[in-house]
């Protein structure tokens, strides 16, 4: 789909949400938040994500333009979002102990709420696809371009896999409840914003 037919397509999914939350969402750069709600629009490049990343906020993306439209475009991603930031702040989660660390020696180092994870990585540039293997834990997460920095995501169903894994090594059992909430998001990915 042409980027003209996705910004008419997230336009019309943004006349039908409520009236009471179409004025926030059309203000400023609605439209264009709505485009960038889909995963891979705007591909990172594999040198741009060498670097330390922090966590800014909770981040979310649609993996196609027909569920953003199903969805209701940016409105489902900016409530999916507010949902996280609850449950993120609940479980301390802050740019403090949440980061990651990408070398151009294949390595990473992260922290995900304080609690650490390193090991080696692969990113395929055409999906945007990273995986993560660490001594314990494999996984498969995705990165997306923001106008500030990247979101790091995973498929909404194995966030709850790695949050389980994290709050069986931390000890942290409100971990637990975010992961019960990304059960809900079928056709979305959810994880962090990240900036330098």
């Amino acid at each position: 789909m042409k980027k003209s037919k996705l910004i008419m397509v997230a336009l019309s999914c943004l006349l039908f949400v409520s009236c009471g939350n179409l004025g926030s969402m059309m203000s400023g750069t609605g439209a264009v938040q709505a485009i960038q709600s889909v995963i891979g629009l705007d591909k990172v490049k594999a040198q741009n994500l060498i670097g330390s990343w922090s966590y800014s906020n909770p981040g979310c993306a649609f993996t196609s333009e027909n569920l953003l439209a199903k969805a209701g475009g940016e409105m489902a991603a900016v409530q999916i979002e507010e949902k996280l930031l609850h449950y993120y702040q609940q479980v301390g989660i802050s740019s403090s102990n949440t980061f990651i660390t990408f070398k151009d020696d294949g390595t990473f180092s992260s922290k995900i709420a304080g609690t650490p994870f390193s090991g080696r990585y692969t990113f395929d540039e055409a999906t945007q696809k990273i995986t993560l293997k660490g001594l314990l834990l494999s996984v498969n997460c995705y990165t997306k371009r923001e106008l500030v920095g990247i979101s790091i995501l995973f498929e909404a169903n194995k966030l709850l896999t790695v949050l389980q894994t994290m709050s069986a090594l931390s000890g942290n059992k409100d971990l637990q409840t975010i992961g019960d909430l990304s059960k809900n998001y079928d056709g979305a990915r959810v994880g962090f914003d990240m900036k330098r």
